[in-house]
């Protein structure tokens, strides 16, 4: 697939600007988008400053772009009103907005805590049912089905990239398995606009690590080049975090990390 103009949602988030350099080297034209205020990096970038509140607003941001990559949302735990609003309503404006104009493809920033309750100890592919660590991988599960609704119902492309750990370095134990260094994360999302795949793809997005939990989708064309097995040396206790029966989303996965963000109600 060619891709000349791309619209980047959330683009001064932290994946975003990782994206924001090698995209504007490859592409046309870069349209990067976010609520915060942004300056332009090139010639061939422009920018809005603008939320995803409604459809109407981003009708003439996308109109006329070949693909859209939607980074914007809340990229943690949080009550659950406010990530279906950020997260599944903002996803939603987006692929309505990709329907309205005839953006042929969608990227959207999936997370590998859809599945943070499977065993640390379990290799498992993308086509396993959801099994959230929290509230945060429940909005990206939604989100998931959308992009499946608009796929079979409006035969929109989309690709959602369960994104690992994205850092400079390793920094935990856990992410011998799930890092994703920046040059990796290039890498998979210029293979998630450019690759040919039609209808609904969900894979994960993660860096060569010896100890991943996921295995990558042979459908997208790029294979990770850096390997968090490097860094190993600086966690010497790590090999209990995979023999155990902690679930891959360590942390994330406790009842501490989600009862924090629920109502006296909800509780």
């Amino acid at each position: 697939m060619t891709v000349e103009t791309v619209v980047l949602t959330g683009a001064a988030g932290r994946v975003g600007s990782v994206l924001r350099e090698p995209l504007r080297r490859r592409l046309h034209r870069l349209i990067s988008v976010d609520r915060a205020p942004l300056a332009a990096g090139s010639a061939n970038e422009r920018v809005h400053t603008t939320t995803l509140s409604g459809v109407t607003d981003l009708l003439p941001i996308v109109e006329g772009a070949d693909a859209i990559v939607h980074l914007a949302g809340i990229p943690d735990e949080a009550p659950l009103p406010d990530l279906l609003e950020a997260n599944v309503q903002g996803t939603h404006h987006v692929l309505e907005a990709a329907r309205r104009t005839g953006v042929g493809r969608v990227v959207l920033a999936s997370s590998n805590r859809l599945t943070g309750c499977y065993p640390a100890a379990q290799t498992i592919p993308a086509d396993l049912p959801p099994r959230p660590d929290g509230l945060y991988g429940v909005s990206k599960a939604a989100m998931e089905a959308l992009a499946r609704l608009y796929t079979d119902k409006f035969g929109l492309e989309v690709v959602c990239l369960r994104i690992g750990s994205l850092e400079p370095e390793p920094a935990e134990p856990r992410h011998l398995a799930t890092w994703l260094s920046p040059r990796d994360c290039a890498g998979f999302f210029w293979a998630a606009l450019t690759a040919a795949v039609p209808g609904f793809t969900a894979a994960y997005a993660v860096s060569a690590n010896t100890r991943r939990f996921w295995t990558l989708d042979d459908r997208l064309p790029y294979h990770p080049q850096d390997n968090a097995e490097t860094y190993a040396h600086r966690f010497p206790a790590a090999d209990a975090f995979f023999t155990d029966d902690r679930p891959q989303g360590g942390a994330f996965a406790s009842p501490a990390y989600t009862l924090r963000h629920l109502t006296p109600a909800q509780e």
